[in-house]
């Protein structure tokens, strides 16, 4: 009998979010957390994910993973896994995250946050660096990552490009479940997320 896949919603924001986390984060870290969601959504403000949702609605994911199916309760990298995109995906810069919210945090951030393309590197030259360079990642940022991973890839088939679902399925296999392979939680739910989207394995271009 098939393993039904474990995914994390949180539609209903940080307010939803943090009733739930009450009882496993001291208020004084969820505090912490206020001001990092803050910043957050001002900075990603109105932009949405490829199927529509609102975009703090995976970094929102990505915490909930960390706290209710892995146990994380470090602060920073809480934080971290708010402000993971922020560096990447607007125009905050690494060093307004460092003044704001510490070098730990930074540091935590600078590791999952895709460099742009140099000089004589193709965008997916420099992807493909990123992602080889996680393999010498601080186990904190290797959390991080895998749960950015898995917010990204819960509901893989809902991504509005077929394409997309196939190559994003066949470089999850590829690059992040190894990654996976030294935390037992984040093993087995890679391991059920395979088998579940184990239809976008072909490449079609092989056919």
């Amino acid at each position: 009998m098939a393993v039904a896949l474990r995914t994390f919603e949180v539609k209903d924001g940080w307010p939803g979010l943090r009733a739930r986390l009450a009882d496993r984060l001291p208020e004084r870290d969820l505090v912490l957390l206020d001001e990092a969601v803050a910043f957050a959504t001002h900075w990603h403000a109105d932009q949405r994910r490829p199927a529509g949702e609102p975009y703090a609605e995976h970094l929102f994911e990505a915490v909930s993973v960390l706290v209710e199916a892995v146990g994380t309760t470090d602060p920073d990298v809480l934080r971290a896994a708010v402000l993971h995109d922020v560096v990447e995906d607007t125009d905050c810069s690494l060093d307004e995250v460092r003044q704001r919210f510490g070098d730990r945090v930074a540091v935590l951030v600078e590791w999952v946050t895709k460099p742009a393309p140099v000089e004589g590197r193709t965008r997916e030259e420099a992807r493909t660096a990123y992602l080889a360079r996680l393999r010498d990642a601080p186990a904190e940022a290797l959390l991080l990552k895998l749960a950015d991973r898995l917010s990204n890839v819960q509901r893989l088939d809902t991504h509005p490009r077929p394409e997309k679902r196939g190559a994003y399925y066949r470089e999850t296999v590829r690059a992040v479940v190894p990654l996976a392979q030294a935390h037992p939680w984040f093993r087995q739910w890679f391991a059920t997320w395979r088998s579940t989207f184990a239809h976008l394995a072909v490449d079609p271009t092989d056919a």
